[in-house]
């Protein structure tokens, strides 16, 4: 055999594997309508849902809209005239009132307390439940998930009984302790002492979500993480800052952002409690306000963009809070 022929030979084999052609491609067509089919296929699963929440809301929050820009008073709701645009008059009128100002600032401070409250009632209860035994954990569950499925107005009437000045066994208890000036003492006639009324029955029937929620999200940690930790000499507020809270963001991110939309949006308990607002109308929330301007005062339109402005602020709040997390994930 030749040289020639030899090296021919041993380079065909090799040749030929290189030269060997792979499976198909799928056409290019193809494959694009399967990617975009792909694609669709979440906002399938989620269109009746959608379409559920949009007419929940969408409509509501357009007709809410449109009401703010109109004349919309009582005699437009019997019939007796039409109804008139008046732009951003409505809007010029509320922001002119300096007790609309007082309302908002009050709504802000009372709700962050409730959030900050909340929270913090909750997710030491959290901690709580894992360091406690089956029966005793067992019965916390079980008189957080009561306090929790108690109706708002029940809750408040019960509240307004233990806080009653001539009745309650709050007042009759402190005495009994020897604080004298808690005889016939009137939670709901101070501002503060009404607002902080409020304050303890709005955490007692909202902690227990948080509670809950952020307990099944601290059993979902690795327990060789939290060992390893307290190993470590960590104390159980550093394993919680350092560890805990962390790994829980996602879960916290959700709490927060419920628990201030609900705690902004406060209206039976403030309504139940101080009887529409307190005496003079010194514990008026916006939406108790929102509820003056619209029913007591037959001003629909003022009522409106009221709940309008709320909206915005709630959106507003909810934005800043979730791009400050995202900076301090990066952060991280």
């Amino acid at each position: 055999m030749s040289a020639g022929t030899a090296q021919h030979a041993r380079q065909g084999p090799a040749k030929s594997r290189r030269s060997r052609p792979g499976p198909a491609a799928p056409a290019g067509g193809r494959a694009g309508k399967g990617t975009r089919r792909g694609a669709w296929t979440p906002w399938l699963y989620l269109a009746p849902a959608l379409v559920v929440l949009g007419g929940l809301l969408v409509y509501p929050i357009y007709q809410l809209g449109l009401i703010s820009f109109l004349e919309y008073t009582q005699a437009q709701v019997s019939g007796g005239e039409p109804t008139t645009f008046q732009g951003f008059a409505n809007y010029a009128e509320l922001f002119g009132d300096g007790e609309f100002w007082n309302v908002v600032v009050a709504t802000l401070l009372f709700a962050a307390v409730c959030v900050v409250s909340t929270l913090a009632v909750g997710c030491a209860l959290a901690v709580l439940l894992t360091r406690v035994r089956a029966i005793p954990r067992l019965a916390l569950m079980l008189a957080a998930l009561g306090a929790w499925a108690t109706p708002a107005i029940t809750g408040s009437t019960v509240w307004v009984f233990l806080f009653d000045p001539d009745f309650g066994p709050v007042n009759k208890v402190l005495v009994w302790f020897g604080l004298s000036g808690f005889e016939n003492y009137s939670w709901t006639y101070d501002r503060y002492s009404a607002f902080a009324l409020v304050l303890f029955e709005v955490v007692w029937c909202s902690f227990p979500f948080v509670m809950v929620t952020v307990y099944a999200g601290i059993k979902a940690i690795p327990s060789e993480v939290l060992e390893a930790a307290a190993l470590d000499g960590a104390s159980t507020w550093r394993i919680w800052r350092t560890v805990m809270a962390p790994m829980l963001r996602p879960i916290l991110v959700v709490v927060t952002i419920q628990s201030i939309i609900w705690d902004f949006k406060v209206f039976t308990q403030i309504y139940v409690m101080t009887d529409g607002g307190g005496i003079a109308r010194q514990n008026m929330v916006l939406n108790v306000y929102a509820y003056q301007k619209a029913f007591a005062s037959s001003q629909y339109s003022l009522g409106s963009a009221i709940g309008v402005v709320m909206l915005l602020i709630l959106l507003a709040v909810t934005l800043v809070y979730l791009r400050l997390l995202r900076r301090q994930g990066e952060e991280l």
